[in-house]
């Protein structure tokens, strides 16, 4: 039984293509000399979309003896060009591509390969090559691989991309789009085999219509130009980003592609963009960002920087929600836009229109804040079982704090116990070998459960608390999601990240990790030596700050969701130690188990560093 649902609007007799025929479709009807943007020697180079089209019927043409309907492909790379033209190369084939986070540990790259029984994998990159090649006798299945920027000697059967690329003619365009024709709506495209909270990865199926229907219904309300620039910095192993990839293929607009996370920020200065897909933790760190540049303003600039904020702070039902604001009230932002608001955008590359923000809850304060400054961030919902996305904001319906309305053709229901139920075009095939999976989440009639609490407002609007399987029970009986507290105490500019804890206990706390760099300039103003992590995290001084901020930004939640200790770590939880997902989402079973000895220090009956009780 469901409480409550939503049924967006419906598109008459929809049909939907195959990624193949909208990918021809736009290089026909949507042309651009600078499809896709990429840095090379230190310099931008690009492709445009009939250079594009040529590269992707060559590798095709190499890859036709090797690859035939069904058989899986595994990709291997970072974002690059190479990863749209070899996966638009693989579905061409009626391939189904199986897409591997370039810089995926060696146990998990075999699991995934083998569980997948990959015949073919294509690897770009010096690294990516470097780890498949380590693990290649534990790799049975796989019989060929293809490589890309890689300019070391290999064997003679490991074939070459540039090679391939280089003897590809008009000949090639034309059997690739005979090709192309035959693959059906309705057949496999890709398997992705999500990072999950605990257990071994799931392969999620997911057909050429799933994904179609997901990024063209997601056009009809998202309001891109031809004129857009995109950012893809997130992994296109994701669906997130690659669902955003397809997005832009399919309306012409360019793609500039970010190797590494560390070189997005001399990647929005050069290319400028308009338009990308970000998860919560780039907002939180471009906020951090903005308070530490107002620690090093001199005293006057300072109080100009302050004044704005507050300007900001009075704007924001007008900005953020599109409320009446007096006409004198607006011209004092145009003011504090012109001093204060445009030089923070330009941090951002100074043309963003807006960001989508998705992979993770946004704390409503911090997306408020930058609708307030004209930075509009669009946040969404969704799921790789749902191709992904379920719902977004958009400029004509927004509201934040939630992850907007269901985009069009996708039901959404609440069940009695709160968890979002969904149904629609996008939702997956099925789990890979695993039809008993499958049917715990899936029912007959096309509703899967998607493990997340939620509800629906009284205009449609979604919003989600936090995963069902995360929500805490106090020893009181007090149900805590920990998701919004922990977005909550991000929010502090000294606090990089947090883990709320406390199932089972009289109370919850929080594992906490430091801004190490804002606490040292804090520091040197108050004349306090601060020395490494470890000292910092030890230091009283630390200690009483985070305290305090604690007491502060946790003020309005119920007494029985502020954290009562905490605990300061010396270290960020990271990818690498598998404590995050793909899209930086804490492993929260991981995290505690991992902790383990931490937490019950947490809640021994000894003195540890906590926030004042709220009177």
């Amino acid at each position: 039984m469901a409480r409550l649902r939503y049924s967006p609007t419906r598109v008459r007799d929809v049909r939907y293509p195959t990624l193949v025929q909208s990918f021809l479709a736009a290089v026909e009807s949507y042309p651009n000399p600078r499809a896709q943007m990429y840095k090379e020697g230190g310099r931008w180079l690009s492709n445009s979309s009939g250079e594009m089209l040529r590269r992707v019927a060559g590798l095709a043409t190499a890859l036709e003896p090797l690859v035939f309907p069904g058989d899986r492909v595994a990709l291997l790379s970072p974002n690059r060009p190479e990863w749209h033209i070899a996966d638009l190369a693989i579905l061409g084939l009626g391939g189904v591509t199986v897409p591997v986070y370039f810089n995926e540990s060696a146990d998990r790259l075999v699991y995934i390969l083998n569980h997948s029984e990959a015949k073919v994998v294509i690897a770009v990159g010096p690294s990516q090559v470097d780890r498949l090649i380590a693990c290649r006798d534990r790799l049975p299945a796989v019989k060929t691989i293809l490589v890309a920027a890689y300019a070391q000697y290999l064997p003679g059967e490991i074939l070459r991309y540039k090679d391939v690329i280089g003897r590809t003619g008009p000949q090639d365009v034309t059997a690739y789009t005979r090709r192309a024709a035959q693959v059906k709506p309705g057949d496999l495209a890709s398997i992705i085999y999500t990072s999950g909270t605990t257990g071994q990865p799931k392969g999620v199926m997911l057909t050429h219509s799933n994904l179609s229907s997901n990024a063209l219904d997601t056009l009809r309300v998202v309001g891109l130009r031809r004129t857009d620039v995109c950012l893809s910095f997130l992994p296109l192993a994701h669906v997130y980003e690659r669902i955003m990839g397809y997005v832009s293929l399919f309306r012409g607009i360019t793609i500039a592609y970010v190797e590494h996370m560390e070189e997005v920020p001399q990647a929005l200065m050069q290319v400028r963009p308009t338009v990308a897909a970000a998860v919560p933790r780039f907002f939180e760190k471009s906020y951090g960002g903005i308070l530490e540049a107002r620690e090093r303003l001199g005293q006057r600039r300072r109080r100009i920087f302050d004044w704005g904020m507050a300007v900001a702070r009075e704007a924001i039902g007008w900005r953020a929600y599109g409320r009446p604001l007096p006409p004198k009230r607006m011209l004092v932002w145009y003011a504090a836009n012109l001093l204060v608001f445009r030089r923070i955008r330009r941090r951002l590359g100074g043309r963003i229109r807006f960001f989508n923000s998705g992979g993770a809850p946004l704390g409503r304060d911090l997306a408020e804040f930058f609708w307030s400054i004209g930075v509009p961030i669009l946040e969404g919902y969704g799921l790789t079982e749902t191709s992904p996305i379920i719902a977004v904001n958009t400029f004509g319906a927004r509201r934040p704090g939630t992850v907007g309305r269901p985009i069009p053709n996708v039901d959404v229901r609440i069940a009695d116990d709160g968890e979002i139920q969904v149904r629609g075009p996008g939702v997956m095939k099925g789990y890979y070998k695993s039809p008993e999976e499958t049917a715990e989440i899936l029912s007959t009639d096309g509703w899967f459960s998607t493990g997340d609490i939620g509800h629906l407002d009284a205009d449609g609007f979604l919003l989600v608390t936090d995963r069902k399987k995360d929500l805490i029970k106090t020893a009181g009986g007090k149900f805590v999601a920990p998701q919004p507290i922990e977005n909550l105490l991000k929010t502090s500019p000294f606090i990089l990240n947090a883990c709320i804890v406390g199932d089972r206990r009289k109370f919850v706390g929080a594992l906490i990790v430091p801004d190490f760099d804002a606490l040292r300039a804090r520091a040197a103003q108050e004349a306090v030596a601060l020395g490494t992590p470890a000292e910092i995290a030890a230091h009283r001084w630390t200690q009483r700050l985070v305290a305090d901020e604690v007491t502060r930004l946790t003020e309005p939640l119920a007494r029985y969701e502020r954290p009562k200790r905490f605990l300061l770590l010396d270290h960020d939880f990271t990818f690498e130690n598998g404590e995050l997902t793909y899209t930086l989402k804490l492993r929260r079973r991981l995290v505690e188990n991992r902790y383990q000895a931490e937490i019950e220090k947490l809640f021994a009956e000894t003195a540890e560093p906590r926030p004042e009780p709220a009177p």
